[in-house]
């Protein structure tokens, strides 16, 4: 009876042990498990960050103002600054209604050259970031198209910079303008036209549509 006692304290110590084994042995996978499953998360977020790097890193203005509000604060060459909503964007240009930095409600053609700086909030900055859409229509029409698109509506223009000229844009080339000078809401006719003016698209920061 005694020794029959003794093998069965036994058989339970030896049983004991075998499942304590059983659950350091487990306790190890599972602590290796998560190791390399944080190792994992670890690398998929450093590649995860360096894509995100590289498409940041092909993005142009274009691309920003594109996905950022359509309310922009823009500081020009000139060091103006012009608060406007935006309506369309091109290829290298936008237009727009001006709400500050000229009267109210007037049209704006703005070359993407001409920005130094755009204001947003931390929302808006965030939100420039995103992919931008697949490309239409707009994104193919460059500044001089929409110029020639003024000229052939024979929209009077002021052309504002450091030195505003007012008239009406007469041709447009590939980087230059020929605008008849005359007053602000003239239109070009004999006797209201002072002079014809060849000015370069850098020479102006945008053109007001009075």
């Amino acid at each position: 009876m005694g020794s029959s006692a003794l093998w069965r304290t036994g058989n339970v110590r030896r049983g004991a042990a075998v499942r304590f084994a059983r659950v350091r042995f487990e306790d190890l996978f599972d602590d290796l498990e998560s190791q390399l499953e944080a190792e994992f998360g670890a690398e998929r977020r450093d590649l995860e960050a360096e894509e995100e790097r590289f498409r940041i890193g092909r993005l142009e203005l274009r691309d920003r103002i594109a996905a950022a509000p359509r309310l922009l604060d823009l500081s020009l060459r000139s060091g103006a600054r012009l608060r406007m909503r935006r309506m369309a964007l091109g290829r290298d240009w936008l237009n727009g209604v001006v709400l500050e930095g000229a009267p109210a409600e007037t049209g704006a053609v703005v070359p993407l050259h001409a920005i130094v700086g755009i204001e947003l909030d931390g929302d808006g900055a965030a939100a420039s970031l995103r992919q931008p859409q697949a490309g239409d229509l707009q994104a193919r029409l460059s500044f001089a198209f929409a110029l020639r698109d003024l000229a052939r509506r024979r929209a009077p223009v002021i052309l504002e910079g450091p030195t505003p000229v007012a008239g009406t844009i007469d041709r447009v080339g590939r980087d230059h303008l020929d605008l008849a000078v005359h007053e602000p809401g003239e239109h070009p006719r004999l006797g209201t036209v002072r002079s014809w003016r060849i000015v370069p698209f850098t020479a102006f920061d945008w053109v007001r549509l009075p």
